[in-house]
């Protein structure tokens, strides 16, 4: 066991913000002057944990252990993104929360969440990252039942308590077993034995896992309480689909040499269950009109997307995506209040319709995006999710061809814009992906690109770039997955393109049957407001 000053930084950093939110949570000040003023001193030392992360993820060595602690590049990078992410969050709840009962209360709640994130990415030891994975689930539990007296916040806290129970005893049970099999609680230990373990403890650990993923990350069929979660303050929403229900990606990128192990049979059920996860939360944000449930429903279909590229084994593209989506959704949460339209702004006629010349002009787009796709693919065929990859470039440039057909003035200057947006995008991608690429990777000359410890007796994969079955059976889960997302996007464009006929309201009607909340977590005018304004009334 070895240490540097960066970890016991890291550590000290995060120690200073744990106590100061645990301060503010537990003995809120009385007055909201002295409430204010502990919240920005809060805010201020929130500073330290990004420092020392972005420090240490520079300059720190690229593997160091210091007793449960296993800090690595990959843990720095999301010890960056976490406590960023917090930052931002933090200091826009400064004035959005004011005023609210538990106002010191949910910083204290959302330094615990983010801290518990940040420290399970950072254990080396499976019996802390079961503790980190509970603790997430503890903390947003509590900050969901902050607002106890609103029946619905209270309704779906107990389905938050009850989803995140199950989640948090299927990894104690994989981490248990885990470590019985190897007979080490050392996460790179443990996992160096993989290849020893017989074939039932395999299969169930990787089902436990995948369970846990599924539950944290609202995939189909657990679903409910995350379709249920749009009652919950905007702060509190930015950081749950921002930085909790991405921790199932990164499990199963941490916990994949077990994973890629276990033959095709469990990355094709996740493939599945992501798939029916991307195309039910799809379908859910198209027939909402909530603002906050279609990107609930989002959140649904791109988690479901992030479980598709661990299903292929592209553990890298898994990291860039969930970092990217839980930065962009944060965003829109944060900037849900500004959506609704100014009344001189709204529309007072009917959306214009489509001319028949883009009609006449789309096999053309359809043309051109089967070749674009199909480069894009053979560019670097051997990369897991490559091909469907290409899929979805080809159905994003459909889409837009289809608009600009409806510009009159300027179509070229827009296609123009649309290639130099995917050039900017692509090349994004690549940076992005070769940064988490080195911070997955070590020197370990036998197995390149999978990280290993510096303990030789554990001299194996800890977490794979670009793992999967390989061979034939890649082949075939890759194929899979294509054809999957390409029925999936033929069965939407045929019901968008015929919303009458009798298969398509059928569609609708169960899409929003299974978006809408139950009828205990919705409530047409909250009832706790009519008591705050007959206490303020007998005050």
């Amino acid at each position: 066991m070895h240490y540097s000053g960066w970890d016991v930084a890291w550590a000290m950093a995060w120690l200073a913000v744990l106590l100061n939110g645990t301060w503010l949570g537990l003995f809120p000040p009385a007055t909201p002057r002295f409430q204010a003023r502990l919240v920005r001193l809060h805010t201020g030392l929130l500073w330290l944990p990004v420092t020392i992360s972005l420090a240490g993820w520079v300059f720190a060595a690229p593997l160091t252990a210091w007793g449960p602690w296993r800090l690595d590049r990959l843990g720095w990078f999301m010890s960056l993104y976490i406590s960023l992410l917090n930052l931002l969050i933090q200091t826009f709840s400064v004035r959005y929360l004011q005023g609210d009962r538990a106002y010191p209360r949910y910083f204290g709640g959302l330094t615990w969440l983010t801290a518990a994130a940040a420290a399970t990415w950072m254990s080396g030891h499976l019996a802390l990252l079961a503790v980190g994975w509970t603790a997430m689930g503890l903390a947003l539990t509590a900050l969901v039942s902050l607002k106890r007296e609103w029946a619905p916040a209270r309704a779906v806290a107990r389905l938050c308590g009850k989803t995140f129970f199950a989640s948090s005893t299927a990894v104690a049970v994989a981490v248990v077993w885990l470590a019985h099999v190897s007979g080490s609680w050392q996460v790179d230990r443990a996992l160096a034995q993989v290849s020893t373990f017989a074939p039932g403890a395999r299969y169930g650990i990787c089902g436990l896992l995948l369970l846990a993923a599924l539950l944290q990350a609202g995939g189909w069929p657990f679903q409910r309480w995350l379709l249920e979660s749009a009652v919950t303050p905007t702060p509190v929403s930015a950081v749950m689909h921002a930085g909790l229900v991405n921790a199932g990606g990164l499990l199963l990128t941490r916990m994949s040499p077990l994973l890629d192990q276990s033959g095709v049979g469990p990355h094709l059920v996740l493939l599945l269950l992501a798939w029916l996860s991307v195309v039910l939360g799809t379908g859910v944000m198209l027939v909402q009109t909530d603002y906050k449930r279609q990107l609930v429903a989002s959140t649904m279909a791109q988690m479901g997307l992030m479980l598709t590229q661990c299903a292929l084994g592209a553990y890298d593209a898994a990291v860039v995506h969930l970092v990217l989506h839980g930065l962009f959704k944060a965003t829109l949460f944060l900037r849900a209040g500004s959506v609704v339209p100014r009344p001189e702004r709204a529309s007072l006629g009917p959306a214009a319709s489509l001319p028949s010349a883009a009609d006449r002009r789309l096999h053309v787009g359809l043309l051109l995006a089967c070749l674009l796709g199909a480069a894009y693919w053979l560019i670097a065929p051997a990369e897991p999710a490559r091909a469907l990859s290409g899929l979805f470039l080809g159905a994003g440039w459909v889409l837009t061809w289809r608009q600009l057909a409806t510009v009159r003035e300027g179509r070229w200057l827009g296609l123009g814009g649309m290639v130099f947006a995917v050039l900017v995008a692509e090349g994004l991608r690549m940076r992005l992906s070769a940064l988490v690429q080195a911070a997955l990777q070590t020197s370990h000359p036998t197995q390149p690109g999978w990280p290993v410890s510096p303990d030789p007796a554990a001299a194996h994969v800890l977490v794979g770039v670009s793992g999967g079955p390989a061979g034939f059976p890649g082949l075939v889960l890759a194929a899979t997955a294509w054809l999957l997302y390409a029925c999936g996007a033929g069965v939407f464009a045929w019901c968008l393109a015929r919303p009458t006929s009798p298969c398509s309201i059928r569609l609708y009607l169960g899409l929003v049957h299974l978006g809408e909340p139950r009828p205990q977590a919705l409530e047409a005018h909250p009832r706790y407001l009519a008591n705050y304004a007959e206490e303020a009334t007998l005050s």
